[in-house]
Parts: C-alpha cells; structure tokens; sequence
C-alpha cells in the first residue's frame, strides 16, 4: 500500500468542513524521501485562506511514525517529526522534478 494512502486527517477534516479547491492555498499530499533517497514516507498539507495554518499529516521517512502538527504556512516548508526529530523537507515540486531528472 501506498504510504500516501494512509494519510486520513487531513482528509476527514476536508469532508467534515466540505473544503473545496477554492477555499485552498496550497494542498498537496505526495511521498517523501529519507536519508538515503528513497521514498519511505508521505506527507500532506492543507492550508486554507481563511487562516493561512499549514495543516500538516506524515509519516516520517526514517522512524515511520505517523503524525499531525498545524503551524503557521511559508514556503519552503519543512517540519520536525515529533519523534525523532527529522526535518521532513517539502521541496517545490518542479524543484523535486528537476533534481530527480538530473539524479536519475
């Protein structure tokens, strides 16, 4: 199973409050790497216009442990897994794309 399929927070609060494109900043919901380059983990975001608060759903690439935080939004985002500590990085994605081009 995908990890990014394990992520329902975030997809529970969209249904409960009826969220649609529209009312979004930014949402994203993708796999991340760890330490070694692989991907072993799945983050997803949700960030509203309405309170501009990064709702932030993981599993972290290097423990697997499976958590929730809300913080203020600004790009480049990152976030510490409550856990161990690892700085969960979420590039731009046409960043990830290229970086994976030239790596590949």
């Amino acid at each position: 199973m995908n990890e990014c399929e394990n992520l329902n927070i975030i997809q529970k609060f969209i249904s409960e409050n009826k969220i649609t494109p529209k009312d979004c900043i930014y949402h994203t919901n993708r796999p991340v790497k760890n330490d070694k380059g692989k991907y072993t983990g799945a983050i997803r975001i949700l960030v509203l216009k309405k309170d501009n608060i990064a709702r932030c759903e993981y599993i972290c690439p290097e423990c697997k442990f499976h958590g929730y935080q809300e913080t203020s939004w600004k790009r480049p985002f990152s976030i510490k897994c409550e856990k161990c500590g690892y700085l969960i990085r979420v590039p731009r994605m046409r960043d990830e794309i290229k970086r994976d081009k030239y790596t590949q």
